[in-house]
């Protein structure tokens, strides 16, 4: 794996908020359920899915995330029809059916989700865009993809931060992505997601990040109680504004609010024992790449 592969802080054992008791497991089972039926569902209507209006996709987007007992609140403005890239923070899988619930696009996914049972096929069979994240030699054809796909009037659908973090602090936004925009004459919508529990807090419980399983995650999500997904959509970033993929990825992050790493972000002392994160600065606008150091190496800024 190259060491230029974006990766976060984030840990399950650091980050992660355990929600759900025992005597969740009968909800747990029966959400679980739910889910694998609205997807089996989906999968049912696919060979048909071009003829299905915009609409109705939203909702079942939305109705994916509900069958997992979470509540969905969307806010902000309507997404602009016609070609638009999508830009958004990765927290979840979540995160994946709920940004297609304010407008359902083409979504740039790693190749790995090729593998996910169900969710991968069906990531597939939607027109995802895969990407090879350890191969720098792909990005340029997978720059000119997602440009051709805008020319066509598709939305596009993209996390920028190019790996999830736990919803306490985000990373800066990469900025290949938005050249494919510049190319393509289009705007970018930028979309904050955030999950929360019913006191208002924010929750990192629907967290998808370093080594945990899919299984596992979607297991604490539909078992804890009261979390609500918010997707809001924030000002648009039209088309001709910037004349650079710097500036606009910075634009771009700002407004989907990403690109903020917690003052007191918690840290897991295993991943401490076992190895230091360096943060390497770039060229000015380039984002700053975290990248790993051996065991008893202090961590230095360069």
């Amino acid at each position: 794996m190259s060491v230029w592969l974006p990766s976060a802080p984030c840990t399950p054992r650091a980050c992660v908020e355990r929600s759900g008791s025992g005597t969740a497991v009968p909800r747990a089972v029966l959400r679980l359920l739910a889910v694998t039926a609205v997807l089996l569902a989906g999968i049912v209507m696919l060979p048909v899915g071009r003829w299905i209006p915009a609409g109705a996709v939203r909702w079942w987007c939305r109705t994916v995330v509900r069958a997992a007992g979470v509540r969905v609140r969307l806010s902000g403005a309507t997404a602009p029809t016609g070609g638009v890239l999508l830009v958004a923070n990765h927290i979840s899988w979540l995160d994946i059916p709920l940004l297609a619930a304010v407008r359902p696009a083409r979504m740039l996914a790693k190749s790995e989700i090729r593998r996910w049972p169900v969710a991968g096929w069906l990531t597939a069979r939607s027109g995802a865009l895969f990407i090879e994240r350890d191969r720098l030699r792909a990005l340029p054809d997978t720059v000119t993809r997602i440009a051709d796909a805008l020319r066509g009037g598709a939305a596009v659908a993209v996390f920028p931060e190019g790996s999830t973090w736990c919803g306490r602090a985000q990373g800066p936004f990469r900025r290949a992505v938005f050249q494919a925009a510049l190319d393509a004459g289009v705007a970018v919508q930028p979309v904050r997601l955030r999950y929360r529990v019913s006191g208002g807090e924010a929750s990192t419980a629907p967290a998808f990040i370093g080594d945990d399983s899919l299984l596992s995650s979607v297991w604490r999500v539909v078992s804890a109680r009261g979390l609500t997904a918010e997707a809001e959509v924030t000002e648009l970033v039209p088309p001709g504004s910037h004349t650079d993929r710097g500036t606009l990825a910075a634009t771009a992050q700002e407004r989907a609010g990403a690109g903020h790493l917690a003052d007191r972000h918690p840290v897991d002392p295993f991943r401490e024992r076992e190895g230091r994160d360096v943060v390497r600065p770039g060229r000015p606008g380039r984002p700053r790449l975290l990248v790993p150091q051996p065991p008893g190496v202090s961590a230095r800024v360069r």
